[in-house]
């Protein structure tokens, strides 16, 4: 074998090697992008679902408030309990919404943003910072509702999850309500 035919073929083997080490390397690099990726999807999941619980939970918090403030329902417990349940329900609100501040896409903070000025309405009306009818009151949740599903979007978005929840397959829905005791609150 003549030297140019060791040096053609150590070029070769040498060619094969490089080619070999760059293709694991980004087939690693790859993988862990993906690792990552869905390391990171998976918090983005618990963060939104924790914050739309945490959401819900301040809403039906402030509902009790509200409700035994203005005598709409029967409650054993003294208001000052009612307003500490409340005050819970916000700090675990304000404790969900910075892990959304932390992972969520832009949109889903914006959308955040903009339901929880909604729910700074609904809690100031429970305690009484503001005032409002009870038509006021039920405008305020059929908005905060409405936040919620513009929020749901975003989050799935993000996720690149497929559908929608709003939309021609699911129609504008109202909020559920006892039937009213004056038909002039409504």
């Amino acid at each position: 074998m003549g030297a140019t035919e060791q040096f053609v073929t150590t070029g070769a083997v040498l060619v094969g090697a490089l080619s070999t080490h760059v293709t694991n390397h980004l087939m690693e690099r790859s993988k862990n992008r993906y690792q990552l990726m869905t390391r990171w999807d998976d918090k983005k999941v618990e963060a939104y679902a924790a914050y739309m619980d945490a959401v819900k939970w301040r809403i039906a918090a402030c509902v009790r408030v509200y409700e035994a403030k203005e005598g709409l329902a029967e409650e054993h417990r003294s208001e000052g309990e009612l307003r500490t349940d409340l005050f819970q329900a916000s700090r675990r609100w304000g404790s969900a919404f910075e892990r959304v501040m932390l992972l969520g896409c832009d949109d889903a903070i914006e959308a955040g943003h903009e339901l929880n000025v909604l729910l700074s309405e609904i809690t100031w009306q429970a305690t009484g910072k503001i005032t409002g009818t009870l038509s006021e009151w039920r405008e305020r949740h059929r908005a905060a509702f409405r936040a919620i599903n513009t929020f749901h979007e975003a989050a799935r978005q993000d996720l690149g999850i497929q559908g929608k929840v709003t939309g021609e397959k699911h129609p504008q829905r109202d909020l559920l309500l006892p039937p009213s005791r004056d038909a002039a609150e409504d």
